[in-house]
């Protein structure tokens, strides 16, 4: 079995800043019992979803090269998702969404390569290769679903993220963390539940990031398709969650029509939903993305565009109306009737346009921030942008007048006019000046000891948004998790993971010397609560009309059952897929 992944040319055009977070897959870390838990969990799946998913789920299944009895390689996946304009990578648990999304964009799938332990069979609010694998990629294979998860990528990198985001990416990355992890204390647990929950309760205003989350959370993690009478799954949270997946189809969840209220309907990554959202199909999701886009700042910009950068104090970029974008940390803005008026970046600040940043304006040149004032000049109906080469030498902006500037709401912008640097359509998108001022109200926002000034012209601001205009202007290979996912082993399994190897291997023929009464009985001696290897066991005894030992065996899960309840409806269904083969 290869490990990690084969590059091909869609994850040869991601850029460096996302690689950042790719790790190889390591498959031989996965022990025999992951491989039992996986193999359970998809027998019993796509047993059972057969009948309630989207067409696309088993059709994907075959498509994508999902095994049911084995976990996939990112190779293998690679080579079949190839086919269907798609690549996996492998990651560590949860990563930042803005991150997520832009893999997304890049029609690339992300999936975390753990995978839960035997305790979590059910469900983990930590990202594990079942639900990524099992749950996203089988969904992509239908190709308007496919377009709604790209789309879906482009614009939701794009959202706007709070300070307060972060603080809940962080948590509830840290409360995945101890849930898989072993010898985690109920206490602990606790105590990271609270955290996201008191996080959840104390938010304020919900960012676009928190907005477009919510629809990712009702859509491809829990959404359902089709009628009211005759709903399918297709969200891959309900299709890996064996248990969800039966208990949504009751009367005991609330169906809904899909559309964007669900942007503002929270969830609980701790919990059963106790409510979900039906789309018609899944072209309506497409429409109402479409519909939330809309009210973005990526589209509207404006004085609230500038406002979200500021309070994400994250790295944003803002488009005025000549195209010309401007990349950072965004820390002032100063309003007219409404109106920005001037802006004002903090540390390293790059110019773009159409995305490529402009020669001689990155993050070497600002490094202390770029501020300028956007609008009209006060008097004159003609923006900057407007004004003809006639028309600009008749308001004195020209190379080497001295002119003195006033923007309505009172910046004034006073000094010897260098150069201008226009955009392909002929606008000019930047004025250089020298020995230059820049006050509005009296308060100095440049002085000339500062060196060149730099105007950015645009009567407007168009759009805002997450992230840099240009990936190259700014490091962005600086992303460290504050906590890895943990990968130690108990000590005490390993006897059993042998045990679960040597049916494994019987079951393949890979070695038929192996005794499966001695594997059973040292199983009842040295692990007698362990359920998922009997369950194995009475597969192989039935499958070889061994009735004396298959009834051994259901007596034990019985007393399994007995002392762990909790159990109980697994043993049942693990023994009932069995008895179900054997009838077909």
């Amino acid at each position: 079995m290869q490990t990690g992944y084969k590059s091909n040319p869609l994850l040869d055009r991601l850029p460096k800043h996302l690689k950042q977070f790719i790790k190889p897959q390591n498959y031989n870390d996965y022990t025999s019992i992951n491989q039992a838990v996986w193999r359970y969990v998809m027998r019993k799946n796509v047993n059972y979803l057969s009948k309630v998913a989207h067409k696309s789920y088993t059709e994907g299944l075959q498509k994508t090269g999902i095994s049911i009895d084995r976990i996939p390689s990112m190779y293998g996946m690679n080579r079949i998702l190839k086919d269907i304009g798609w690549a996996a990578v492998a990651v560590d648990g949860f990563i930042p969404p803005n991150a997520f999304m832009e893999f997304q964009a890049y029609n690339v799938l992300v999936i975390a390569s753990d995978i839960r332990q035997l305790e979590n069979i059910e469900y983990t609010p930590a990202p594990d290769i079942i639900h990524e694998g099992a749950g996203h990629a089988p969904i992509i294979a239908n190709p308007e679903y496919a377009e709604y998860l790209r789309r879906f990528g482009e614009i939701g990198c794009k959202a706007i993220s709070s300070a307060k985001d972060y603080e809940m990416y962080e948590a509830i990355r840290h409360l995945s963390i101890i849930k898989e992890a072993d010898g985690t204390t109920a206490s602990e647990i606790e105590k990271a539940e609270k955290r996201v929950e008191d996080l959840q309760q104390n938010m304020g205003e919900p960012s676009e990031m928190s907005l477009i989350r919510n629809l990712h959370w009702w859509t491809v993690e829990y959404g359902l398709i089709g009628t009211f009478d005759n709903p399918k799954i297709y969200g891959a949270g309900l299709l890996s969650s064996i248990g969800e997946s039966k208990w949504c189809m009751t009367d005991a969840v609330k169906k809904v029509p899909y559309n964007m209220q669900a942007a503002y309907q929270d969830f609980d990554i701790t919990k059963p939903q106790p409510q979900l959202y039906i789309t018609p199909d899944f072209a309506y999701l497409s429409l109402i993305l479409e519909e939330f886009a809309n009210t973005m700042a990526l589209r509207k910009g404006g004085l609230k565009g500038m406002l979200k950068l500021i309070n994400s104090n994250a790295l944003g970029t803002v488009e005025l109306s000549t195209g010309i974008q401007i990349s950072g940390t965004f820390s002032n803005v100063i309003e007219f009737e409404g109106k920005p008026i001037y802006f004002q970046t903090e540390k390293e600040t790059a110019l773009s346009y159409r995305d490529k940043e402009l020669v001689g304006h990155g993050i070497e040149k600002y490094q202390q921030g770029f501020g300028s004032p956007l609008g009209k000049l006060k008097g004159i109906n003609l923006a900057i942008e407007d004004m003809s080469p006639r028309d600009l030498k008749a308001y004195n902006i020209y190379e080497g007048h001295q002119v003195d500037l006033e923007f309505e709401g009172g910046v004034t912008v006073s000094g010897t006019i260098i150069t201008g640097t226009r955009n392909l359509m002929g606008k000019i998108i930047l004025i250089s000046f020298d020995n230059c001022t820049v006050k509005h109200k009296g308060e100095v926002l440049f002085e000339p000891s500062q060196g060149i000034y730099n105007l950015a012209v645009g009567k407007e601001a168009i759009s805002a948004y997450n992230g840099p205009a240009d990936v190259n202007s700014f490091d962005l290979i600086t992303h460290s998790h504050s906590e890895e996912t943990k990968k130690q082993k108990n000590n005490n399994t390993k006897m059993l993971e042998t045990l679960y190897l040597q049916v494994r291997e019987y079951r393949e023929g890979e070695n038929k010397t192996i005794s499966r009464h001695k594997v059973f009985e040292q199983l009842q001696e040295f692990y007698p609560e362990d359920w998922l290897l009997s369950v194995e066991l009475y597969e192989l005894a039935k499958n070889n009309g061994d009735d004396d030992f298959s009834e051994e065996i259901l007596n034990h899960l019985e007393s399994v059952k007995r002392n762990r309840p909790t159990v109980g409806h697994l043993i049942d269904d693990g023994i009932s897929l069995v008895n179900d083969a054997l009838v077909k």
